[in-house]
């Protein structure tokens, strides 16, 4: 019964693998059922839950008011794409606009599309407002950065495994190094940029922080320069730093706000770019748009998904769990944890090894104790739990981890 019941897995990827592209490469764990911090797989083992979908599940796995608010809206009205008018539009624009303090929003789908709306955004107001020569538009981006996968947003990846083949790539961009004012300062010298896009800490890097006064920095030599500055808050916003926006720590508004993953909580792409009237209103009818973009069942769970996180203080668990969670890493004094970065419930650990995989095997260990996450550009581990997650599960979860790091002596 026993090998029975393992095979399951197994069967559930060899078909995976049969069928599905190979674009990824996931732990070996076939997940069937989540609730709050926690994940079962197919043979109804637990697991906490220490990747969050990219800090898509901030509010934690099939949340009883987000689920109830989809499951009901499901059956009343799920699109009517942009050609009508919908009641829940002009709410949820309500809103979010006042939640954040902007004019308007443009709502779109997925991550990606909120960048490049940003990027189109910025684009014409270049035009429009600074008076740059037709095409000349130039956006200023950080080494290091992910901002997804479309074309136009990999010709600025300076990740080799992202842009190797896929080329030729889209012009217009700066590429200087992340946490470098000195860099900025240059490339904002060139009369042709309109944008500099950035986010906050960078995340698929390894959860890098910038120095303290970092972003405030940038925002005034932007605004200096006549540039705006465009926060990708898609993977750093909704709570996740500690903070409802990671450009809160230095009380930065961003000219362009760009949000995603939690803001659904986990249950359906729904992705947001936020603006003042004076950009926003540069894209007329016809321009720019997306079918699902604004649905009625994406409005009415996100404006749910806001709530929540106010309403049970997610920001403030972050916050407080997530200096909790360093300072106990830290205590733990392993040889094989080089750094530990990280604000909020947004860390990462760098693991020193001499052996190049030693941090897939860290993860193999700790999801063969009880906890999933993944590694990041070989020697990276992020750890981005539900921010709902209690002190008590948090021990428990430390103790895994001191655990699993038993299996690199």
């Amino acid at each position: 019964m026993e090998t029975l019941l393992q095979s399951r897995s197994s069967q559930c990827i060899e078909r995976e693998e049969k069928y599905n592209a190979h674009n990824y490469h996931p732990l070996p764990v076939v997940l069937d059922k989540g609730k709050g911090v926690y994940v079962w797989d197919v043979e109804g083992k637990k697991y906490f839950d220490f990747l969050s979908g990219y800090s898509a599940i901030n509010q934690g796995h099939c949340h009883p008011r987000i689920i109830q608010t989809l499951v009901e809206q499901a059956q009343k009205l799920t699109l009517t794409s942009r050609a009508f008018h919908s009641e829940l539009l002009g709410e949820y624009a309500q809103f979010i606009t006042s939640f954040f303090g902007y004019d308007k929003v443009l709502p779109m789908n997925t991550g990606v599309e909120g960048v490049e709306t940003a990027i189109k955004l910025a684009r014409k107001w270049g035009y429009a407002y600074k008076g740059i020569e037709e095409n000349k538009a130039v956006i200023i981006v950080c080494e290091g950065n992910f901002h997804g996968r479309t074309i136009n947003v990999i010709s600025f990846s300076s990740d080799p495994d992202s842009k190797k083949d896929f080329g030729p790539f889209v012009p217009g961009y700066i590429s200087i190094e992340f946490n470098n004012l000195n860099e900025l300062a240059g490339a904002l010298k060139d009369k042709n940029v309109c944008g500099f896009l950035v986010e906050p800490i960078q995340g698929e890097a390894g959860v890098v922080v910038p120095d303290a006064g970092y972003l405030s920095s940038c925002y005034a030599m932007c605004k200096a320069a006549n540039v705006l500055f465009i926060a990708d808050e898609i993977q750093t916003g909704l709570a996740r730093t500690g903070r409802m926006l990671a450009c809160d720590y230095e009380s930065v508004k961003p000219d362009i706000l760009i949000l995603g993953k939690a803001l659904s909580g986990g249950t359906l792409p729904v992705s947001a770019v936020l603006c003042n009237d004076e950009i926003m209103l540069t894209i007329k009818p016809g321009e720019h748009g997306s079918t699902y973009g604004g649905n009625p069942l994406a409005c009415k769970v996100a404006m749910v998904a806001l709530q929540v996180l106010v309403d049970e203080n997610m920001a403030e668990n972050s916050d407080e769990l997530g200096n909790y969670f360093r300072t106990k890493l830290a205590a733990l004094q392993s040889p094989y944890i080089s750094l530990i970065r990280g604000k909020g419930l947004f860390n990462a650990i760098v693991i020193k090894h001499s052996h190049k995989d030693a941090a897939w095997t860290l993860c193999l260990e700790m999801m063969k104790n009880g906890l999933l996450a993944k590694p990041t550009h070989g020697d990276k581990i992020r750890f981005a739990p539900p921010l709902l997650i209690t002190k008590n599960e948090m021990d428990i979860c430390i103790e895994i981890i001191a655990k699993s790091l038993a299996i690199l002596d």
